[in-house]
């Protein structure tokens, strides 16, 4: 009889909590992207405010926490009673599917058109693949999973100095491996890859090997919770102010000091560097120690769009968009309506604090469809729900 995962758990609910937090985040991010009056990077020290750089920086937590869970929940799935090789083909064919939905549903969502010479290759396309390398992984001890995820996080910098043009016709498949950069297959059509493979895969298994610490009881499992998001937060802190490993673009002293406090905090993601990394995930373990008791209102809120990733992800980019093409028109007439991610009107935009109001309703907004949408999940046990 093949082997199983130990141990039988329920739905861990602070998992939930975590990514339904980082769910609703990550539409600040989205509606930001449609509905601001700026038009340079908010980690631009030499441009941006505080309130624009944080309200930038705390998405970081968005992707990192996103695909980690995700690692977690495939272990999680065995603990339930899923055998490895009925996990392995589930990682393979979700994998699958996650990887055609970034360049057809996905990609329409953020650009309302039928043009597909240009590819946008970002956090779901990465999450793809990168369960498919787990389904072979977890064959493979969970230390040595444990190994190689945190091997792949802690040493991708390394290969920082390697450029694409030093690998001959290994350069395409180098840029989707490692870099942030545009890789062209055929004449007139472009993938830009914004999640470039290596350190994703390591952040999936890492997780996936963690979902062991998940299991003894709630007091324990807080203390080792905590103690493992503290340790890898404090990590991050001597890591950076070393300056010298961990991160392509160091930190350094700014006008002030709030800005040099930007500037250590301004790690890269595109690639994910392994500062960036450490920073993300070492509060979001220690959240996870916080989050892992009875909730009050607010955490049942953020439960409910946890238990439907998928669905929320994809519903709540057609409903920004739309919203922002509703809004444009209204304000500035119809060829404002146009608007995407791949063509914003110049003097199109808001300020911040109309951002932060757009975000709220978009979110209140999205909260029905997906209480209905959990509870659908609840009730039944139909294979097709499992990919949503």
């Amino acid at each position: 009889m093949e082997g199983k995962l130990p141990g039988t758990r329920p739905r861990v609910e602070s998992i939930d909590l975590l990514r339904g937090a980082v769910m609703v985040l990550m539409a600040l991010d989205h509606v930001r992207d449609f509905f601001s009056e700026v038009r340079f990077d908010p980690a631009d020290l030499s441009q941006t405010t505080v309130a624009l750089f944080f309200t930038r920086w705390v998405t970081h937590f968005c992707a990192p926490v996103f695909v980690f869970v995700a690692g977690t929940g495939a272990y999680l799935a065995a603990s339930r009673g899923k055998t490895k090789r009925e996990l392995s083909r589930f990682l393979i064919t979700r994998g699958l599917w996650l990887v055609i939905l970034e360049p057809t549903v996905i990609r329409f969502g953020w650009a309302f058109d039928l043009n597909f010479g240009s590819f946008f290759l970002g956090v779901i396309w990465a999450i793809g693949w990168s369960m498919i390398a787990l389904a072979g992984l977890i064959y493979l001890p969970r230390w040595v999973v444990a190994l190689v995820g945190v091997g792949m996080i802690a040493t991708h910098n390394l290969l920082d100095g390697i450029t694409p043009e030093q690998l001959g016709v290994w350069e395409g498949l180098w840029k989707v491996l490692h870099l942030q950069a545009i890789v062209e297959p055929m004449p007139s059509h472009q993938l830009f890859v914004m999640y470039p493979l290596i350190p994703w895969i390591g952040v999936l298994a890492t997780g996936y090997a963690f979902g062991g610490m998940l299991q003894g009881d709630a007091a324990q499992r807080r203390r080792r919770l905590m103690t493992v998001g503290l340790t890898i937060t404090i990590l991050f802190v001597v890591l950076r102010a070393i300056n010298m490993y961990g991160d392509p673009s160091p930190w350094s002293s700014q006008k002030d000091a709030m800005f040099t406090f930007l500037s250590f905090l301004n790690c890269s993601k595109y690639p994910p560097s392994l500062s960036y990394l450490l920073m993300t995930l070492g509060p979001a373990i220690a959240a996870m120690a916080l989050f892992d008791r009875p909730m009050g209102t607010i955490g049942r809120i953020l439960t409910v769009f946890g238990r439907v990733p998928m669905f929320y992800y994809v519903l709540h980019l057609y409903f920004i968009h739309l919203l922002a093409m509703v809004v444009a028109f209204a304000t500035y007439g119809r060829e404002a309506s146009k608007i995407s991610m791949m063509s914003i009107p110049e003097d199109y935009g808001y300020r911040l604090p109309t951002v932060y109001l757009v975000w709220i309703g978009v979110v209140t907004a999205l909260y029905f469809p997906c209480q209905w949408f959990a509870g659908v999940k609840q009730r039944r046990r139909d294979w097709w729900l499992s990919y949503l």
